[in-house]
């Protein structure tokens, strides 16, 4: 039994130092210790103080053991099980992390409707809580009741919840209007490489907000006499730069023209939202926003986040990959409809019923049935665009998905400067990913998936991406420490689980 325990911990310590991108004789020279020694620890073949394991935890960056609280939780994968039946889309991540931040442009009560309990709301809500925001779960923890307090208390906000979640730079939109000046701590989220804010501040500086960033925080001050005379222009067509613009506008006595906004998902939900509220937006859909703010909003108001394009092909790629026959219900159509030409290019089996409306009243939704195909690779790269392209978070799918196709295909992530890299995690599973440099990768397949114990990718879909691979394999694989699918998914190994899969979580010593 000793032995099994020093050869899981040392296989621990090996996926944290290769994740972490040393050698073992990088973490011999941090240890002080010998390459000899570490390369003995990792194959389980030495006895290890629980000092060591910390010092090496400490090195890595990485928690090996977790004492006096619960450690990190694991997920153990029986694969090459077939999916069946139907799964519901649950409501959209991102849309619900913009309507919270958007919750505090009301002095109203706010409910939202069946809002995703993932871990980056549970962060949000935490950091809301720390002002003075009072928010609780109603009716049996399904819905969301938000009540700002009269003056938030922007000293006491929670620095270490606020750091984990990127979403935390949608605050700036809504407090320029509520102080004079106030801190915010650096942005967190997925390590997705350099991420500059720098089109936020183009935009915001254009209210009067002037940020400096020193010793971990944003440092924001108000200039009210500031004051957009002619339309905004974003640098960048991004989402969350066009929610924050969103979010200024809204309460800007005026009327604000945005240009080059993003017509995606999660922002078309905020201008239904902000709608709700009493805020005239003309142009929802297109790249162009014209909105007529309301000085002071007070209203009690009632909304429904749609379902999430991203949660949906999720679930696709899972009945591709394991080719199963899975009907996939509540799935936002018009935000998918360039991956499923795409899919249906390379011969997807499948068919969808009419359309239905979301209970947001705008957003359209079908239900999808996917049967097993025999996939070709696609004569052309799949590389995202602004909606309505293919969706930049939905690319990592397509990885799954071609290994599991006749044929090379190019992938071209050209938005984040290492997400391509975390893609060829799936050769430990049995993929055949080439790295062509940082943003593109050729896959080749089909792939024989083989089961295998490995890290969880420090980037929200391309963990999920490994996870589907896993289902796939023949045999037990492991994925350890998966904080960051829950931060993007709700429950998402029992729901699987329900429609076939057989994942178990479990936590390390």
């Amino acid at each position: 039994m000793a032995d099994d325990y020093l050869v899981r911990i040392g296989r621990l310590i090996r996926d944290a130092r290769q994740h972490r991108g040393w050698t073992q004789a990088q973490l011999a020279e941090a240890l002080g210790t010998s390459q000899s020694a570490v390369n003995r620890i990792e194959r389980g073949n030495q006895n290890i103080s629980l000092e060591m394991i910390a010092r090496i935890g400490e090195a890595l960056d990485s928690e090996i053991v977790s004492l006096g609280y619960a450690g990190p939780m694991h997920l153990r994968v029986v694969g090459g099980r077939r999916l069946s039946g139907a799964i519901d889309v649950k409501t959209s991540k991102n849309a619900c992390v913009a309507l919270l931040c958007a919750s505090l442009l009301n002095r109203g009560r706010t409910v939202l409707r069946r809002v995703a309990r993932i871990e980056e709301v549970y962060r949000l809500l935490e950091v809301l809580s720390s002002i003075g925001v009072r928010a609780r779960w109603i009716n049996e923890g399904v819905d969301l009741e938000i009540v700002p307090p009269a003056e938030l208390d922007m000293a006491a906000i929670d620095a270490e919840a606020a750091v984990r979640t990127r979403s935390i730079i949608m605050f700036f939109g809504p407090l320029l209007h509520r102080m004079d000046q106030f801190k915010l701590p650096y942005a967190g989220g997925c390590d997705l490489g350099t991420r500059t804010i720098e089109p936020h501040m183009i935009a915001l500086r254009r209210f009067g907000l002037d940020i400096a960033a020193t010793e971990g925080q944003y440092h924001a001050v108000v200039d009210r006499a500031v004051r957009p005379d002619r339309p905004i222009v974003l640098t960048e067509r991004g989402d969350t730069v066009t929610e924050n613009a969103l979010l200024a506008a809204a309460r800007h006595d005026g009327v604000t023209v945005i240009r080059n906004a993003s017509s995606n998902y999660m922002v078309q939900d905020l201008c239904f939202f902000l709608e709700a509220l009493g805020v005239k937006v003309e142009g929802i859909g297109t790249t162009t926003l014209t909105v007529h703010g309301v000085p002071d909003i007070d209203v009690d108001v009632d909304y429904s986040p749609s379902e999430d394009p991203v949660e949906a092909m999720s679930l696709l790629a899972a009945a591709v990959v394991t080719e199963s026959e899975l009907t996939v219900r509540r799935v936002p159509i018009e935000f998918l409809e360039i991956e499923l030409a795409v899919l249906e290019e390379m011969g997807l089996d499948h068919d969808r019923t009419p359309e239905y409306v979301a209970d947001n009243g705008r957003t359209r939704l079908v239900d999808l049935t996917v049967r097993p195909s025999k996939l070709e690779a696609p004569i052309d790269k799949i590389h995202p665009m602004p909606f309505p392209g293919l969706n930049i978070d939905n690319v990592p799918f397509f990885a799954a998905i071609a290994a599991v196709a006749q044929g090379k295909t190019l992938i071209h992530d050209w938005v984040y400067d290492n997400r391509a890299i975390y893609l060829t995690d799936l050769n430990r599973l049995g993929g055949r990913l080439q790295l062509l440099d940082p943003h593109r990768v050729l896959v080749e397949g089909p792939t024989r998936w083989r089961a295998a114990e490995m890290m969880c990718p420090p980037a929200l879909r391309p963990a999920v991406v490994v996870l589907l691979a896993m289902m796939a394999a023949e045999g037990t694989s492991v994925l350890r420490n998966v904080y960051v699918i829950n931060r993007g998914y709700e429950d998402l190994a029992e729901r699987l689980n329900s429609i076939g899969a057989q994942i178990e979580i479990f936590r390390d010593i």
